[in-house]
């Protein structure tokens, strides 16, 4: 096996495991090939040349291509002289997953803190009802407990969300500085 082969197997290896981890981002394993095959492209492609090098349909590499910016794992990029739109990868990793990670989690965060507020009312409105049975108050006390142990979780959550979106995250696991070693 020549070099040339020898470099596209290791590539292959790493743009196949991408494609088997892209699921982490909701993305499909075809949309982690295309990011593989455009990580290892250091010119931006356009729609036309990712369909000939994966040997996709143009409409697939594009509902793809949306969802990959989307999350901000891939951008488009400008060259003079080049009326299509042109893609290339996010430079900066560590800002993508925090992208990814506050628009999960902030949604998440928003949709619990709703229903919990919600729910610790109607309980509050069961405890405080005279006609309501006393077995049925003590389950709803019950019910209190668990919904401000959640309520406080996700203020926790709220403020790593925060932390990441601040930065504040490298300050407890910070990025290795880049180093000579291979």
């Amino acid at each position: 096996m020549d070099g040339k082969e020898r470099l596209e197997k290791a590539r292959e290896r790493i743009i196949e495991t991408i494609a088997q981890n892209i699921h982490l981002y909701g993305l499909t394993p075809s949309a982690g090939r295309q990011y593989g095959t455009m990580y290892f492209h250091d010119e931006p492609l356009t729609l036309d040349d990712m369909t000939e090098k994966l040997g996709m349909s143009k409409t697939s590499m594009s509902t793809s291509v949306r969802a990959l910016s989307d999350l901000k794992l891939v951008e488009r990029a400008w060259k003079r002289g080049v009326r299509k739109d042109l893609y290339q990868v996010s430079d900066d990793w560590y800002q993508s997953f925090i992208d990814l990670f506050s628009i999960k989690w902030r949604r998440a965060v928003s949709l619990h803190t709703i229903a919990v507020r919600r729910s610790l009312k109607e309980l509050e409105d069961i405890v405080k009802d005279p006609d309501i049975p006393d077995e049925v108050k003590m389950e709803a006390n019950t019910d209190m407990e668990k919904l401000l142990y959640m309520r406080d979780y996700y203020e926790w959550l709220d403020r790593l969300v925060d932390a990441f979106e601040d930065h504040e995250i490298f300050n407890l696991v910070p990025i290795k500085e880049k180093s000579d070693d291979k």
